[in-house]
């Protein structure tokens, strides 16, 4: 499963927090999100996006990196989710996705990732729980069904933190 925090966003006067764009630095940050995915060789199934703009815009700019389409839905459950609504949404996947991306909002993501991580490779988990920043991408494995997963019942294998070229 990936876990992606949308990229940096702009703060436009008398633009609802919803609808608010992406900033210069997420315009640059959220293809490399992309290219780490493209990297690993591992595409998500599907991805899972927040319905708010700057969520959108990070993964429109991510896909456009990869080397073929993946199913998207936008789930306005991803907006202003808490670690429990986040964990609900994740029971509501389909078995025969085997990879997920969810691409959302914090402090939802954060904790969802430390709920979920009963463990990291290296001091991936220590570093989530100082700071999920935006354009963050999770790496966890997850054995069993969506249904079934749990706190405590992944690990936390990579955390990359998208940065593109100025």
């Amino acid at each position: 499963m990936f876990v992606l925090r949308h990229a940096k966003s702009a703060w436009p006067e008398g633009v609802p927090d919803r609808d608010r764009p992406l900033g210069p630095r997420g315009l640059r940050d959220a293809p490399a999100a992309g290219r780490f995915l493209a990297e690993t060789g591992g595409l998500p199934d599907l991805v899972l996006c927040s319905p708010a703009r700057r969520a959108r815009e990070t993964w429109e700019l991510a896909a456009a990196e990869l080397e073929r389409p993946v199913a998207t839905r936008h789930d306005p459950r991803l907006y202003g989710a808490d670690e429990q609504d986040l964990l609900d949404v994740l029971h509501d996947v389909p078995d025969e996705v085997g990879t997920l991306l969810i691409v959302g909002h914090n402090p939802g993501l954060e904790d969802l990732i430390t709920l979920l991580a009963g463990g990291s490779v290296g001091t991936a988990l220590d570093r989530v729980r100082t700071k999920f920043p935006t354009c963050a991408l999770a790496v966890l494995t997850c054995h069993g069904t969506w249904t079934d997963l749990g706190p405590g019942e992944a690990l936390l294998t990579e955390l990359r933190i998208a940065r593109g070229s100025s």
